[in-house]
């Protein structure tokens, strides 16, 4: 079951148009079913296959800041277009619904799908994810950068300069064994939401 994701910049009146830069960034390290792109203005969408990317997707674009994200999860009509924009169905109307909610919620995030229970449910989880990534220092994303890649605490403390207990104190503070339980149930109650 796809997923789609509405993505509408923050702001974009009062500041530059970030979508051209955040739309490689994104097809590049996301796999997508229907890429994303620019659908109107400040607005982008992708339709994305596995909940695991949703939650990637999502907690990459709350890293970056300034966007109102919309998860919809649910059906789409097939055969899929050859075009994003030009895509229907009900995951596609709930993420319309679930960007304009994000407007409103102060994680700028809401999912919408076909069994609303659990879209409730995967969007408390993604947003105490998003509130987890968007409070995270820049020295805990170091540390959080090399140990996420393999390598070990010791390792990671080498590359950085700093002790191995100044590794363990940067991955606590940034909360990544957290993250790293709340992730897969969040995609767990996505792939519930989507029906």
């Amino acid at each position: 079951m796809p997923f789609v994701l509405t993505i509408d910049q923050r702001g974009s009146r009062r500041g530059p148009d970030r979508v051209a830069d955040v739309l490689p960034r994104l097809n590049h390290t996301v796999p997508t079913v229907l890429p994303f792109e620019r659908t109107a203005g400040d607005e982008f969408q992708g339709v994305l296959a596995e909940a695991d990317d949703v939650v990637d997707a999502v907690l990459d674009l709350v890293r970056l800041g300034g966007w109102s994200i919309g998860v919809g999860a649910g059906p789409v009509q097939s055969p899929l277009p050859a075009s994003t924009r030009a895509g229907a169905g009900p995951a596609f109307l709930s993420a319309r619904r679930a960007v304009d909610a994000a407007k409103q919620r102060p994680a700028r995030l809401a999912v919408r799908g076909a069994v609303p229970t659990d879209a409730g449910d995967a969007q408390a989880v993604l947003t105490a994810l998003a509130v987890i990534v968007g409070r995270r220092s820049e020295q805990a994303w170091e540390a959080i950068a090399l140990v996420g890649r393999g390598h070990t605490q010791a390792e990671a403390a080498a590359e950085l300069g700093i002790t191995r207990q100044a590794v363990g104190q940067r991955l606590a503070a940034g909360l990544w064994e957290l993250e790293l339980d709340l992730r897969p149930t969040a995609a767990r109650l996505l792939t519930r939401a989507a029906g």
